[in-house]
């Protein structure tokens, strides 16, 4: 009853982040002439850069999957190569599907074909997050630092000036705000004393720390961080092309290209399919104080996040049908 339970809040949690996506989606594009799109992806895009921003994305997919395999060698796990880049191609479409499913997919994918622990899997992802999150906000710093003035102007028109969001708030509200907070706390604490007790829960946590402290004993150090920038260079080529496919885009400079990449990349940490919705508004407002008229900013971010979304899809089909056709490793002697 209580697998039920929990099965149950986890489709009402991908139904609500479905909504969520399709409403944002649906308040953008009220009223627009989708015609009007039409014939812009007939007669005024230039397609040529659209298809040579295509392998940047499979690139960082790769890249992705390259680094995974090096992190899961220190702690005694060795996927083969093949299998950690097809795992990834599978996890990003599942997560069009499910958001957020997408690395237990692949840890599954792992613990499936190689026989990899998946405890210890899902603590190299988490490392990855953690490496990843960093490097996203090392480079939001640098950009915030050059164009703060772009930045300011994206605060005023969103309404999400910190000074503005606070004035907002009552003496009910912060009291709400402090009652919600320590619920929150508290529950975690309740649970992680609960989930404690089970031994099984004990093995997986120590698996999981053992994958976070793996990155101190990578063999290759270089090439890890080689793979990271990568993967983030690929992702912003795969991104900074698109521009070029539409007149009015193809005139801004790179810097502004890397606000709205910074911006976008932020946008997606809220839980929609494949950020489906807080990427549009985010990058479509960025355009707009950019000098880009709604109309065109609008066919671009449905465009570029359609065919991008495609090409997600299309490499979660190759994955699927490469591991149906890849053997399975046998099972180690182990103890997890």
């Amino acid at each position: 009853m209580s697998n039920l339970k929990s099965v149950g809040n986890y489709a009402v949690k991908v139904l609500l982040s479905v909504l969520l996506g399709g409403a944002i989606l649906y308040w953008m594009y009220r009223g627009f002439d989708f015609s009007q799109m039409e014939r812009a992806m007939r007669d005024d895009m230039d397609w040529t850069w659209m298809l040579m921003s295509l392998p940047f994305g499979i690139l960082a997919q790769m890249f992705r999957g390259w680094r995974w395999h090096l992190s899961l060698d220190p702690i005694g796990e060795h996927a083969r190569h093949s299998t950690s880049v097809n795992a990834v191609f599978l996890s990003y479409a599942v997560s069009l599907l499910i958001p957020r499913m997408g690395e237990v997919v692949r840890c599954a994918v792992l613990k499936r074909w190689d026989k990899v622990s998946f405890s210890k899997a899902i603590g190299t992802v988490v490392t990855e997050r953690v490496i990843d999150s960093l490097l996203v906000m090392l480079i939001t710093v640098a950009v915030f630092l050059c164009q703060i003035p772009v930045f300011m102007t994206f605060f005023d028109k969103t309404g999400t000036s910190f000074d503005n969001t606070i004035s907002k708030f009552t003496t009910e509200g912060w009291i709400v705000t402090a009652v919600c907070a320590l619920t929150v706390i508290g529950l975690l604490v309740y649970l992680m004393r609960r989930l404690s007790i089970y031994e099984k829960v004990k093995t997986t946590f120590l698996g999981v720390w053992e994958g976070v402290t793996s990155l101190k004993k990578v063999s290759h150090p270089w090439l890890f961080a080689f793979y990271t920038v990568g993967i983030w260079l690929s992702y912003f080529l795969h991104y900074y092309l698109t521009f070029f496919c539409f007149k009015e885009t193809s005139t801004l400079g790179i810097m502004s290209v890397l606000v709205t990449f910074i911006v976008g990349s932020i946008a997606v940490i809220v839980p929609t399919p494949n950020g489906a919705g807080p990427w549009h508004f985010a990058v479509k407002t960025m355009l707009i104080l950019y000098g880009i008229s709604s109309s065109v900013a609008l066919n671009f971010v449905l465009i570029v996040h359609t065919v991008q979304t495609l090409l997600v899809v299309l490499l979660g089909f190759w994955a699927w049908a490469a591991l149906s056709m890849t053997s399975k490793k046998a099972e180690p002697a182990r103890n997890d």
